[in-house]
């Protein structure tokens, strides 16, 4: 029986002697534990992305001379021990230069990976059919390597090229009468960075103003820096001409940098900063409500006012005005759908930059490019972007600048 000490014990933690006592909580593996975890998975993904290559050209049965050998397999371990350093100097420490070769490293890293892998297969393929003989490792090697280079070299003229434009019409029913046939040019994802693209930026502008625009988006990730660092590439968008307005939010690429330097940027360049705000815009007696809200990245920021607000960026605006809402990332258009949106315009995913990263893309986002229709009246696009990230090539996803046409009827 319990003794009086027992009932003193039980009255004081509020349990009965038959209460079960509460479970420990699951320990978690220490941070230091999880970001080791972390790098060490980085560092396998590395590894296989330079080795796998490697393998494929030289040490795959290819039988080279040893001269070819051994300079390959410099080579590849140089660039495989250089890349990480040369990528945190780049990037962490904002050194151009080391960023231009380390980010010229992962595209070529990239392409030759991918070709390495349908390579791989090819050569099951013609083991199995019993086809190549002794060359086959060479044949397949020598494949990888001229396919790899002329993809490098045309996605490299991709990337650096003005864009074309990319014309259709989206269809609005609640848009007024007065607004069918407004044009809507959008600019996304121009990276600004460490390749000085100042002239490409200028023709840029030239290729907008050619357009006729009543109104020009720019749907975020403008530059990979601070604005003082790509004051010269970003000063044509100054230029930039439109009847109606000219509109800007932030991308995530923002907010690795100074995203309220760069709000207050395009503010002195002329722009409307949609900073979870909107304008609204008449055109023949009809009117639009243009909208926009902060990347979804913003709230991670630890920037005072900066999180993505739709309720905040339509207060005030009239329920029955169509809306135009520029939201960085595609992935937000649950909400906009919710909210009854008619038209969201985002970037963020290149159209996947080099073939075939638009299926990883695809894990994170819900569109990868183009027009979708979502839930009951509201519609996406999702622009490729008009420049590059990182690596300066574009593989079988090319960029744009997007005239669209919005139409009151079906």
């Amino acid at each position: 029986m319990p003794t009086d000490s027992d009932a003193r014990s039980v009255q004081a933690s509020g349990r009965t002697p038959t209460d079960t006592p509460p479970r420990p909580r699951e320990a978690k593996p220490p941070r230091v534990l999880r970001r080791l975890g972390g790098v060490g998975v980085l560092l396998l993904v590395l590894a296989l992305l330079f080795l796998l290559p490697w393998w494929t050209l030289f040490g795959s049965g290819t039988d080279w001379p040893l001269p070819v050998f051994v300079t390959g397999t410099v080579v590849f371990v140089g660039a495989l021990v250089a890349f990480p350093f040369l990528m945190f100097t780049g990037h962490a420490r904002r050194a151009d230069r080391a960023a231009r070769i380390a980010d010229t490293t992962l595209g070529v890293a990239w392409v030759l990976f991918t070709w390495s892998v349908l390579g791989g297969l090819a050569h099951l393929l013609l083991i199995g059919l019993g086809i190549g003989g002794a060359d086959r490792a060479r044949v397949i090697a020598c494949a990888v390597a001229a396919v790899s280079a002329g993809l490098l070299a045309w996605g490299h003229y991709e990337a650096m090229r003005v864009p074309r434009v990319r014309q259709l019409d989206v269809p609005l029913p609640r848009l007024g009468a007065g607004l069918d046939g407004t044009r809507v040019v959008v600019l996304a994802d121009t990276h600004y960075g460490p390749i000085d693209r100042a002239a490409w930026s200028a023709r840029v502008t030239e290729a907008v103003n050619r357009l006729d625009a009543d109104v020009v988006v720019h749907a975020g990730d403008i530059a990979d820096g601070t604005p003082a660092q790509r004051r010269e590439q970003s000063a044509p968008l100054g230029a930039v001409q439109a009847r109606l307005a000219r509109v800007y939010v932030t991308g995530n690429h923002e907010y690795l940098g100074e995203a309220q330097g760069w709000l207050d940027r395009m503010t002195d360049l002329g722009w409307e900063a949609l900073h979870n705000r909107h304008v609204v815009v008449e055109r023949g007696g009809d009117r639009l409500v243009l909208a926009g809200v902060d990347d979804v990245t913003a709230h991670h920021s630890g920037l005072a006012g900066h999180r993505t607000d739709l309720d905040g960026a339509l207060a005030g605006a009239d329920p029955d005005l169509p809306v135009l809402l520029v939201a960085h990332q595609p992935k937000y258009i649950p909400q906009a759908a919710a909210a009854g949106i008619d038209l969201q315009i985002s970037g963020h995913t290149h159209g996947g930059q080099i073939w075939p990263f638009g299926l990883l893309v695809r894990l994170d986002q819900p569109v990868v490019q183009g027009l979708s229709h979502h839930g009951e009246r509201t519609r996406l696009y999702t622009s490729r972007g008009t420049g590059f990230w990182g690596p300066p090539f574009r593989v079988f996803a090319p960029s744009e600048i997007t005239l669209l046409t919005l139409r009151s009827t079906p």
